[in-house]
């Protein structure tokens, strides 16, 4: 009746009993016809997830068993292909990989992807709620173990291919990850939904601009809060020492800044955030502008310093860290305004409609803010490149929601709609290497020789 988490984030449909037929959900609201709107984040803990919201698709286009939101599934598995993708074919096919620094290519859109589908869900999940304490209570519980799965996952203790060995020393633990980021947008994005929602019926669109205006001032103020700080703050000089492994020696580096408003890898204010707050020795510790031009003689892919490299190649930043992911709460808060639209809207013109429009003004206003000097740049989470991504991820999914829900062609999708069925499961085997790194411990006589080298998987 009610799915465990390991089956659900960014939005799954399934039949449940009402009440009349005998069915319970843990005190969450019945109606006459109910969907469980299991919410997708990647992670294989078990946690009950109850969430009542009603079926996105028209009587016509429902199965007695099947009343899934068929698109969604299809976008998040397309979304897992990307990461597999890019992950493992993007050294070689540079276009494909992530920037080294500013821009975006394909591998840049994975991320607000997930973070969008996620929104998605939640405004479906959340259509109707009695209790908010237990709500809140539970949103609070699965991100926590979402966050936790991600240090164990992410913060070091599975070491790369090639590398036989697991642990780490905690004292150097990765605190940030692509799984954190994810638990800290939901955790925002489903408290913004649980307490910030007006009791107010839909009836046009302005009534329902009234009942969810406090999370679009949400959205302006971490906007805002984040412009202030990453155009306003100072970034003073720095220093840091490589090798962070017991050593007994330990070459010390010196970074000048003393700039405001910098965007550049080296004296920005989304790593002095993370160097101060987290410190260093908890950031990601492979950067990805050691990718540019400055840093690598193999440029856009990792490779040996340059000579007269500067000083900040070898530092570590972390991609998913804090101020970086207050922008990702906001794409979070888009696909929660498009799960809205389907709660609130049953005819797909004036679902598609909306979506476009939404998604081309963010489109628009991210190209501007490039034409005005503001850096379409991932690391740096910039509004730029959220309304860019989140853009694109509109467009993406009002295009799969027509070619799936409205005009119904399944067979040509079916093995994605496969994959975001089961996006958890290959997230964790695949995409986090965990399938990988296990096979490699089985080897004949000496540890290069396992299943991996046979099959010519070899990552460092």
């Amino acid at each position: 009746m009610c799915k465990s988490i390991s089956e659900r984030e960014m939005g799954m449909y399934e039949r449940i009993k009402t009440e009349e037929e005998g069915g319970v959900c843990d005190g969450v609201g019945n109606a006459d016809d109910l969907e469980i709107a299991a919410a997708k984040v990647p992670t294989p803990t078990s946690v009950s997830l109850c969430i009542v919201g009603r079926s996105v698709l028209a009587p016509e286009h429902r199965q007695k068993n099947d009343s899934r939101l068929v698109s969604l599934d299809v976008f998040r598995g397309l979304s897992v292909a990307l990461m597999i993708l890019v992950d493992d074919a993007g050294g070689l096919i540079p276009a494909i990989n992530h920037s080294p620094w500013d821009g975006v290519t394909l591998a840049d859109f994975v991320m607000p992807f997930f973070l969008f589908i996620v929104g998605v869900s939640l405004g479906l999940a959340y259509k109707k709620l009695e209790d908010r304490l237990v709500a809140t209570r539970k949103a609070l519980l699965r991100a926590l173990k979402l966050f936790l799965l991600g240090l164990f996952l992410q913060g070091g203790y599975f070491h790369p291919l090639g590398n036989l060995t697991y642990g780490l020393d905690v004292g150097r633990i990765r605190v940030m990850g692509i799984l954190q980021r994810i638990a800290v947008a939901y955790v925002l994005a489903a408290l913004s939904e649980i307490w910030l929602t007006k009791h107010v019926a839909v009836k046009s669109k302005s009534s329902m601009a009234t009942r969810y205006w406090s999370q679009w001032v949400m959205v302006i103020c971490l906007s805002a809060i984040y412009m202030l700080l990453l155009y306003g703050l100072t970034v003073t000089d720095w220093e840091y020492q490589i090798p962070f492994e017991a050593s007994s020696y330990q070459k010390l580096y010196k970074v000048k800044c003393g700039v405001r408003g910098d965007t550049g890898p080296a004296c920005n204010v989304v790593g002095m955030i993370d160097r101060n707050l987290l410190g260093i020795h908890h950031l990601y510790k492979r950067p990805i502008y050691s990718r540019t031009k400055d840093c690598s003689i193999n440029s856009p892919n990792y490779g040996p310093l340059p000579p007269n490299a500067p000083p900040w190649c070898l530092a570590p930043f972390d991609p998913e860290g804090l101020l970086s992911s207050v922008m990702a709460v906001v794409t979070c808060l888009v696909g929660l305004h498009f799960g809205h639209i389907i709660i609130h809207f049953k005819d797909h013109k004036d679902r598609t409609s909306h979506w476009v429009i939404a998604s081309s003004c963010l489109l628009l206003v991210g190209l501007a803010l490039s034409f005005l000097g503001m850096p379409v740049n991932k690391p740096l989470y910039t509004l730029s490149y959220m309304s860019v991504t989140a853009g694109a991820a509109g467009l993406l999914f009002t295009t799969i929601y027509l070619m799936v829900d409205v005009i119904g062609i399944r067979w040509a999708t079916k093995v994605l709609e496969w994959m975001g069925k089961h996006a958890l499961t290959i997230y964790v085997l695949a995409a986090s290497n965990l399938l990988p790194i296990i096979l490699q411990g089985f080897y004949w006589r000496y540890p290069g020789n396992n299943i991996l080298s046979l099959i010519g998987i070899r990552k460092s």
